[in-house]
């Protein structure tokens, strides 16, 4: 047993605090850091002590692992949790920390390099008789050879980077006479995002689901899994709203993805918190998409269905304490929706949006959770992930839960900046939401700027206020220079402007 009695939180804002409140209740000593831009963070001051660790930019400060590993030394720390972002998922650091002497709160590197990449992934849970959508399951650089493959396969196919993450390196493409250009630019998104150019074919799913599967294991050998997560309500292939559990699994399904996903953890000898991704076509078959070594942002939600603490089970196992329940042991309990609350103008292509919270009152009542790491007054820095808050409600049934959203995004007070809480609110009265008809595909399909104008009757109106907020966009932007990489002409956000520094 290695017990933990100093712990280290290699993160900022809401997960930063998440953790340090788990640490709290379990006795544990904390210590926060903080880049310059976060120095009036909550999370800096809930901390027993706090160390600023260099400069607002990422890569000078929350990515500087040596520095991170250093400030433990000098402070008698006994473990590193990365939260999730930054450093979570890199296996160096998580060697490096190992190698000093420390407790990495997670999985082993091996595990980390193994389902870090998608390709090993994918040839790694193969032998473990994991549907994998049909495509190539090694990397592939001869463009004459990728589009036989394509051919084969058979189009729509979307081309992915190994490495990536996000929709990073990710295209789609519908025809044989567009694959070699759309095959080049994946190449070279992949490489400028992860340095790494190496690509594979997948056939495309149409109407997808994206069902993801929470499992957790020890050093013992013993893994669970603790039911799924709909995740499929997304813009730009990130999520936005999620749910436990889904509304269309039967509970053969379930056991079903919670077996293979058990099996995939088992494949890397998985310990600690992970997460093994599926897409659900329109048939209701299953693929493995990928694994998550670590804690997801959308994690409440399960915690909330259980009754489990994740971050407490995730110290546990990194203290070699077996788990302390089996798989018969868990049940679903309720029901749990996240809305992820960024600072973005849904109006406006989900554009990040920086400013100061002039208001700032969380919703309070039965059932809803406020994961955040910010207070009224305080500025939307430039430099990091535009969130600000996970809000999370909890009911006995969907439609309990989905009630006490919408009570809680009406309760919500942010001013200031413009956020995605009038989005979530027209999500969760959307009949293809409520119905549990939807996929993937939900902002293309149903959703555009003028539905959040008040008021609108009806289609023809609607078209009048999406062209009324085209006009007044464009005039309220139109005296921005444009950004190297944006469409000649089309709105730049603050966000970009700030960080790229024009304007």
């Amino acid at each position: 047993m290695k017990k933990i009695a100093k712990l280290l939180v290699a993160n900022r804002g809401e997960i930063a605090l998440r953790v340090l409140r788990s640490a709290r209740e379990m006795g544990i000593a904390t210590v926060a850091i903080y880049s310059e831009a976060d120095r009036l963070s909550p999370h800096v001051r809930y901390a027993d002590e706090a160390v600023c660790v260099g400069p607002p930019a990422s890569k000078d400060s929350y990515l500087r692992g040596d520095k991170i590993i250093e400030i433990c030394h000098q402070l008698g720390v006994d473990a590193i949790h990365p939260g999730y972002g930054f450093l979570s998922e890199n296996a160096g650091f998580a060697r490096a920390v190992r190698a000093a002497g420390l407790i990495f709160v997670g999985p082993s590197p091996e595990a980390m390099e193994l389902m870090g990449d998608k390709l090993s992934a994918k040839q790694t849970v193969k032998a473990y008789n994991i549907p994998l959508v049909p495509g190539t399951d090694e990397a592939i650089s001869d463009v004459e050879a990728a589009k036989q493959i394509a051919q084969e396969v058979g189009f729509p196919i979307l081309i992915k980077a190994s490495a990536g993450g996000g929709g990073k390196g990710m295209r789609l493409v519908h025809h044989a006479d567009e694959f070699e250009e759309q095959m080049q630019l994946a190449v070279s998104e992949a490489m400028s995002a992860f340095g790494d150019g190496a690509v594979f074919i997948e056939k495309f799913v149409t109407g997808p689901r994206h069902i993801e599967i929470q499992v957790l294991g020890d050093e013992h050998g013993n893994i669970v899994h603790l039911f799924e997560r709909e995740c499929s309500i997304q813009r730009r292939h990130q999520k936005v709203i999620e749910e436990a559990p889904s509304a269309v699994l039967t509970p053969e399904l379930r056991a079903e993805m919670g077996r293979c996903a058990v099996e995939v953890a088992r494949a890397c000898q998985y310990a600690g918190a992970g997460t093994v991704e599926f897409l659900l076509d329109d048939q209701h078959r299953f693929y493995f998409l990928e694994m998550n070594t670590r804690l997801q942002v959308e994690h409440p939600v399960t915690e909330m269905i259980t009754g489990l603490d994740l971050v407490k089970e995730q110290i546990r196992v990194a203290e070699g304490q077996p788990l302390p329940f089996r798989q018969e042991d868990l049940a679903i309990n309720g029901h749990a929706l996240e809305l992820r609350v960024y600072a973005e103008d849904p109006q406006n292509n989900f554009l990040p949006d920086i400013g100061r919270l002039s208001t700032y009152v969380r919703p309070q009542g039965p059932g809803v959770r406020v994961d955040d790491g910010f207070e009224q007054g305080m500025d939307i820095p430039i430099y990091y992930d535009p969130m600000i808050a996970k809000l999370v409600a909890y009911g006995a049934t969907r439609q309990e839960a989905i009630a006490r959203m919408l009570r809680a995004i009406a309760e919500y007070q942010i001013t200031g900046i413009e956020t995605t809480l009038p989005f979530g609110t027209f999500v969760l009265r959307h009949p293809a939401f409520v119905s549990g008809h939807f996929d993937t595909n939900f902002v293309r399909d149903h959703f555009s700027a003028a539905v959040l104008v008040p008021g609108m009757p009806d289609e023809g109106t609607a078209q009048v206020a999406a062209a009324l907020v085209a006009m007044l966009l464009s005039e309220k932007q139109a005296p921005t220079p444009s950004v190297a990489g944006e469409t000649a002409g089309a709105p730049v956000s603050a966000w970009r402007r700030n960080r790229l520094g024009v304007g």
